[in-house]
């Protein structure tokens, strides 16, 4: 994300979809929303990738049903870890990869329980407001938010995913567990702060050591398996 002034933060995003006619209105109407700037479209799963590499956008807007490559396969491609010689023999690291929403027209489609696991950040359906589209957009740039939690332990207990053994082997600690279930309530990290009396920068150590404990590569896909083994169940609310 970049700062366009001092007060205003603008996240950009590059929209994924086949339809011509969706990514035309998608683009037209985040456009217009504050602090979104769009700098391009794909048509299908495999021209995202190479779009986002040249674009380098902070989000990409990603439909799951395309031709080529899948939304998401895209997203396993775009999260992909850069190869470990790119920081090597004096060159800059790899930027990092752009978040990824999928945008889907079911919330009960199979593919957005995949997307999550393989690494996207959230997803929202095509027919909510724009305005609600963008802010999602918005807070999966910050890294802050899960989206839509209660769809999410829909979907996850309807159709179990594969990295529930994960949480087992993780050894979190009582705190950290505490967090991970305050996380799956959709909480950011000042509310979780708020809600067990500790520092935000406390909250942030617990909620890296929990990613990292978990092998998970964001906050979502760390509620997911906090769902698939249990910790979470549906109904759950702290």
């Amino acid at each position: 994300m970049t700062g366009s002034d001092a007060t205003e933060t603008v996240t950009t995003l590059l929209i994924a979809d086949d339809d011509e006619v969706t990514r035309t209105g998608l683009r037209t109407l985040l456009a217009a929303q504050p602090g979104i700037e769009v700098v391009g479209e794909a048509a299908d799963g495999v021209e995202v990738v190479e779009r986002a590499r040249q674009l380098r956008p902070d989000v990409v807007l990603m439909d799951v049903r395309m031709p080529r490559r899948n939304g998401i396969e895209a997203t396993r491609h775009l999260l992909a870890a850069p190869e470990e010689s790119a920081g090597s023999r004096g060159r800059a690291p790899a930027p990092a990869p752009p978040k990824v929403v999928v945008i889907t027209t079911f919330e009960n489609d199979d593919y957005v329980t995949a997307a999550l696991s393989a690494g996207a950040s959230g997803f929202v359906l095509k027919r909510l407001p724009v305005r609600q589209i963008a802010e999602a957009v918005r807070v999966v740039a910050a890294g802050e938010a899960i989206l839509f939690p209660a769809t999410l332990r829909r979907m996850v207990a309807a159709r179990p995913l594969d990295s529930a053994a994960a949480l087992p082997k993780a050894a979190l600690t009582g705190r950290e567990e505490e967090v991970l279930r305050l996380m799956a309530t959709g909480l950011s990290n000042p509310e979780i702060a708020e809600s067990l009396t500790v520092s935000l920068e406390t909250v942030k150590t617990h909620v890296g050591n929990v990613l990292t404990k978990l092998g998970a590569q964001n906050r979502t896909h760390a509620v997911v398996i906090a769902y698939e083994s249990g910790l979470v169940v549906p109904g759950f609310t702290g």
